[in-house]
């Protein structure tokens, strides 16, 4: 159990230094040895701190086991959701919920080490907003884990521009404040260091331990790679297009325009110095179809901007994200 110098004073409104994220699924036979590793790190650290479980609706004694550690120790907070929503929900979850000016969000597998979490937070002295885990000796199946995930890492830092070896190790810690505005959906606290890269903000990547799984089961496979790669399309679309959508449709909508007038124009010269009948060729229905396709991608296009705007002016949000200010304060 961990003693009074590195949990939690029980005022709700105690300054936490540190609050580790652990969502849990079905890892009954995990969260106490984990609990145990972690408890003996925070503890010789000696920053106050918290931990908070996330049970991500569990069907096994999960939620029963992650009560009583909390009933023993008072720095162990539970959060228990209504069902299944998925390791993003469940950190977010542990995000709002969250009191630490640093927050740090491992698996509860037990794969990650608890013991790294010291030189994550060295990595955040040193300056730096995100420092994300890099399991360089993976200890999963390597065609079915490893090999896609390599796939994976690859494809993202190359469309997204922000190079990590690791996108999918959990192990990560973060300052608050660049992540207190993100709002995360489908499989998309991978892509945090993107986030804050985007936001001016400092991301390292540091090698951590990586351990065999002793009990429970994956449950990742190779359909996540598919939802990967489309959250990713909803990332890079947020990230250029969130203020300007018609640039994005209203483009896709004048391509469609210039391949209509081009079908046009070698409609008629087929006509006109082939001899070939309109009817002859699927250029007619091509012309049109591009046409029309021209007119709607517009008009979506002007109703995202309707949507943005009010997205913004209805929560009084503002297009920019300010660092500092400088002498605001002053009469």
């Amino acid at each position: 159990m961990m003693n009074n110098a590195a949990g939690v004073a029980g005022d709700a409104d105690a300054a936490i230094g540190i609050s580790v994220i652990v969502p849990f699924y079905n890892e009954e036979g995990s969260i106490r040895p984990l609990y145990e590793r972690l408890a003996a790190v925070l503890r010789d650290f000696g920053r106050s701190s918290e931990v908070i479980f996330v049970d991500d609706g569990s069907r096994d004694g999960t939620l029963a086991h992650a009560r009583e550690i909390a009933a023993q120790d008072r720095s162990v907070r539970v959060i228990a959701l209504r069902r299944n929503y998925g390791q993003t929900a469940a950190i977010m979850a542990g995000i709002d919920h969250a009191r630490g000016e640093v927050l740090i969000a491992m698996d509860g597998d037990g794969q990650n080490d608890p013991s790294d979490i010291p030189l994550l937070l060295a990595e955040l002295d040193r300056g730096f907003d995100v420092v994300s885990g890099w399991r360089r000796e993976r200890k999963d199946n390597a065609l079915v884990r490893t090999l896609p995930s390599l796939i994976a890492n690859g494809l993202i830092s190359r469309i997204s521009g922000v190079r990590l070896h690791d996108y999918g190790c959990t192990l990560k810690a973060y300052r608050r404040d660049v992540i207190k505005d993100v709002r995360l959906y489908g499989e998309m606290h991978r892509f945090i260091p993107i986030y804050t890269t985007w936001f001016g903000g400092r991301v390292t990547e540091l090698p951590v331990r990586h351990h065999p799984r002793t009990s429970g089961q994956s449950k990742y496979g190779l359909s996540r790679i598919v939802k990967v790669l489309l959250d990713l399309m909803v990332v890079m679309f947020l990230q250029r297009y969130m203020t300007k959508p018609i640039y994005l449709f209203g483009g896709f909508g004048f391509t469609c325009f210039a391949g209509s007038l081009g079908g046009f124009v070698w409609m008629l010269w087929l006509k006109l110095f082939e001899g070939k009948s309109f009817i002859q060729t699927p250029l007619p229905i091509l012309v049109t179809m591009l046409f029309v396709v021209g007119i709607l991608s517009i008009l979506m296009g002007l109703l995202a901007e309707l949507m943005v705007r009010t997205y913004y002016e209805a929560q009084s949000k503002h297009a920019y994200s300010v660092r500092q200010l400088v002498n605001f304060d002053q009469a």
